[in-house]
């Protein structure tokens, strides 16, 4: 098994640079990470062309958390607030080597504009991405964290890549928020292998280390690897502990 620390949720006691670095030294495969725009690119790139971790992914601008946003591309009347994140992020991604950008959809009242604006927003950021190699990711997130989020389901996003019909939009499987929203998750991910484009994991319900809970991880990541999944998979968990690398003790399940 192969394993990507988030760096939104993991090392965040260090600047992202020393937080790749630390990743490195806990013998993480890969690293992504939430919203790098407060470090230069310059040292991001630095820190992964040192250590060799590729940056698998990041996510666009979430807007202003503090008045209620958490994500933009699905919110009728703010386009140009939403194309001018998906922008910075594409740009950044591009800097540092990145694979992949996350698109926010932000929290709607689910009705026909709402998806008509992520709809198109997502059409620009898959032509805006890929002449620079890098793929686009919607993620489904559960409704108990954050009500009223735009996308939620698996089937919802299946049919968006699906209608979009661009090759480089892809679905991020997390299996905390899936467990929470439609479990069943050996089989659901069977299904939706061909869109699948990254996979993230944590303990439900707490979303800690994945060592305790309702997901046996222990027999779920290797069946999802013998699916035919054979990309680093992302540790987005919040550590129990104030020490991320004191709770790594996970990882011994998988040979690591």
């Amino acid at each position: 098994m192969q394993f990507s620390a988030n760096l939104g949720f993991l090392f965040t006691d260090l600047p992202l640079p020393e937080a790749i670095h630390a990743a490195h030294r806990a013998g993480f495969d890969a690293v992504e990470c939430h919203f790098p725009y407060d470090t230069p690119a310059a040292k991001v790139a630095e820190a992964l062309r040192d250590t060799g971790l590729p940056m698998l992914g990041l996510n666009t601008w979430p807007g202003n958390r503090g008045a209620g946003d958490f994500g933009l591309a699905a919110l009728a009347g703010r386009e140009k607030e939403a194309r001018a994140a998906i922008a910075q992020a594409v740009e950044y991604a591009s800097e540092i080597g990145a694979r992949a950008v996350h698109v926010m959809a932000g929290i709607t009242d689910g009705g026909a504009a709402a998806e008509a604006s992520f709809r198109a927003n997502l059409a620009y950021a898959c032509d805006l991405a890929a002449p620079h190699g890098i793929g686009i990711l919607i993620e489904p997130i559960n409704q108990r964290d954050v009500p009223g989020y735009h996308l939620s389901t698996t089937d919802h996003a299946a049919r968006i890549i699906g209608d979009l019909e661009r090759n480089t939009l892809k679905l991020m499987f997390d299996c905390y928020h899936l467990q929470i929203m439609e479990g069943d998750l050996i089989t659901r991910f069977q299904a939706l292998l061909p869109v699948i484009g990254h996979v993230q994991f944590a303990a439900v319900p707490d979303r800690g280390e994945p060592d305790l809970g309702e997901v046996n991880y222990a027999w779920l990541l290797p069946a999802m690897a013998a699916a035919g999944y054979s990309a680093p998979i992302g540790a987005e968990y919040r550590p129990r502990g104030e020490n991320t690398a004191r709770g790594l003790g996970w990882m011994e399940a998988f040979g690591r």
